[in-house]
């Protein structure tokens, strides 16, 4: 052969596998889940069975420790000292129902960015602080209502032109444009107080460690996170703390009944601020799949390495040796909800978002369960799939409803249900 023709074919051979692309082809075959046994959250990583109480925080606290260095990363122990300046208030709003209300909390000495805009709905009709719900939102706080006096946001977003959203900016168009998943009359009407926060207000949703929370606990010099240290996801869930610490400062909130809850990406958040943070009384996880609720070793819909090949910023670095190995990871999602334990906690899943293995969400409440039952709770009641639009409730509560991928009303009509039968009932 031609010597330069050898030489061309050796670099185009090397060209292709430097520059190839991973295979993660998701798998929805049953047939092809690998079989798998899980780790038990009741032993311990040196094979010593949980026998106490005092065994279970122990066993507790190492589980935290395997998720925060080999998963979501760990969370800064300084604390930053918060400041807050009240944008609005509007006693009318919802048509009398509520009083609406903005508090900007800065994370810094600076009036500018980073700091995060909370709003709040919380019923007039309330005749003691309200329970509530706390969750973040994909594309500013002004996308859940069309309440023209909600603050819109200056943030970074995802582009999305079909929401308001051009050139990476918020605009009037974008007003109420997610009023779908947010259905706060109807969480008014029931008793309920609804807080929200823009995610990105927190750490934008994008591979860069320079716009958000993290810096604020840098080292000097430090650009981006160490191997173990937090990512996006654990930024959200940090935020999320940050908000409850500030509900506690409400007097119209009862912040011994707040509920944290997320959908998709920020379910995994959710679960995360839940399973660190147990001031939070109840934890909802809706369609949140990988690194959520659903099992790791099923590898069925999104995996492990596509969720790091996609989104390399959600989790630590060291997440990523787990690509396409996870058997060797000595957690999987079962162990994150049993971190919530023995507190109220709700996995939802939607029958055609088999993306984020509904199944898998569903087994991993059933294997939590254990840890519920050796701290005196119920658990999950049933260790078979439920049918479609038939949810199942206990101390865990699960549905898999019909439909997409997505948080709607029949999802919100059952976690109303759950907080009415956790928190003592319907109120004023």
């Amino acid at each position: 052969m031609n010597y330069f023709l050898f030489l061309f074919s050796q670099l185009s051979l090397f060209s292709s596998v430097l520059f190839a692309q991973p295979d993660f082809t998701p798998n929805y075959d049953e047939d092809k889940v690998p079989t798998y046994t899980l780790p038990d959250p009741l032993v311990f990583e040196n094979d010593e069975k949980v026998e106490s109480q005092s065994g279970w925080q122990e066993r507790r606290t190492e589980i935290l420790q395997l998720f925060a260095s080999q998963v979501y990363g760990k969370t800064p122990n300084q604390s930053l000292d918060l400041r807050t300046k009240i944008l609005s208030t509007n006693k009318q709003a919802l048509d009398g129902k509520a009083t609406r209300k903005e508090v900007r909390v800065f994370f810094s000495k600076r009036d500018a960015r980073p700091y995060m805009d909370i709003l709040l709905f919380v019923p007039n009709s309330a005749n003691r602080p309200a329970p509530a719900f706390l969750g973040l939102n994909f594309y500013g706080n002004q996308t859940i209502h069309p309440d023209p006096g909600i603050t819109l946001s200056d943030q970074w977003m995802r582009a999305n032109e079909d929401f308001g959203i051009v050139d990476h900016r918020a605009t009037e168009a974008s007003r109420g444009v997610r009023v779908s998943r947010w259905p706060a009359e109807t969480i008014i009407d029931r008793g309920y107080a609804l807080v929200t926060i823009y995610c990105g207000d927190i750490d934008p949703d994008k591979n860069d460690f320079l716009d958000g929370v993290h810096p604020l606990f840098y080292e000097s010099g430090q650009q981006e996170p160490s191997d173990e240290e937090w990512g996006t996801i654990g930024a959200w869930a940090w935020g999320l703390s940050r908000a409850l610490d500030h509900l506690q400062t409400e007097e119209t909130i009862d912040s011994d009944q707040v509920a944290v809850i997320g959908h998709s990406r920020l379910g995994k958040a959710s679960l995360w601020a839940g399973a660190q943070d147990e001031r939070f009384a109840m934890v909802i996880s809706n369609n949140s799949g990988c690194g959520g609720a659903a099992l790791s070793r099923r590898a069925y819909g999104e995996t492990v390495g596509r969720i790091n090949h996609n989104f390399p910023h959600w989790f630590c670095n060291n997440f990523e040796q787990y690509n396409k190995n996870e058997f060797s990871l000595s957690v999987d999602q079962h162990m994150l909800l049993s971190l919530v334990a023995p507190r109220p906690l709700y996995v939802a899943s939607a029958k055609e978002d088999q993306w984020a293995d509904p199944k898998g969400e569903f087994l991993s409440a059933v294997y939590a369960t254990p840890a519920y039952q050796f701290l005196g709770k119920e658990g999950l009641p049933t260790t078979q799939m439920p049918p479609v639009d038939e949810p199942v409730i206990g101390t865990i509560g699960y549905h898999i409803r019909s439909g997409g991928h997505d948080i709607n009303s029949y999802d919100w009509e059952q976690y109303l249900n759950f907080a009415d039968k956790h928190f003592g009932g319907k109120r004023p």
